[in-house]
């Protein structure tokens, strides 16, 4: 499956569900190169109550989690023996940077670019902008386990 992703066809590859589910569509995704979705940031979201209610911001290990589902779903679209029910974990960040605010009303657009993997293990390249202002970059390491039947 290559091209774009519904929130249905994401919620048939990731286990997250609300209020964890941070990946709300898939614009792009070229299997083994890059992919590009978005995060609809919204005054709903149950964080923004304490962080922070004076003025509301996205916390920053939030963003990173919606870049690392984003690599989930890349290296689900990018090889062809990680089946139904596959588990992406969150392997290792580095080089973290905080540059945009994300607030209530921004749409965060997600990009992962493949950089290499070893056995389970797979390396991104990731930013999330907003407006075409860069918010927070980051490599990320996905781990992709069979799951247990």
């Amino acid at each position: 499956m290559a091209g774009t992703l519904d929130i249905l066809q994401i919620q048939e590859l990731l286990p997250h569900r609300y209020p964890f589910l941070l990946v709300d569509r898939v614009l792009e995704c070229e299997p083994g190169v890059r992919l590009l979705a978005v995060k609809n940031v919204t005054f709903n979201e149950p964080f923004f109550q304490g962080h922070f209610p004076s003025q509301p911001i996205m916390p920053g290990v939030l963003i990173m989690e919606a870049l690392a589902q984003a690599t989930a779903l890349l290296t689900s679209q990018s090889n062809k023996q990680l089946g139904k029910g596959t588990i992406y974990y969150l392997a290792g960040i580095d080089n973290a940077r905080f540059k945009k605010q994300v607030v209530p009303g921004d749409q965060l657009r997600l990009e992962v670019t493949y950089i290499k993997h070893k056995r389970h293990l797979w390396s991104f390249d990731c930013r999330a902008e907003v407006d075409g202002e860069l918010a927070a970059s980051a490599q990320i390491m996905c781990a992709a386990v069979a799951a247990e039947a």
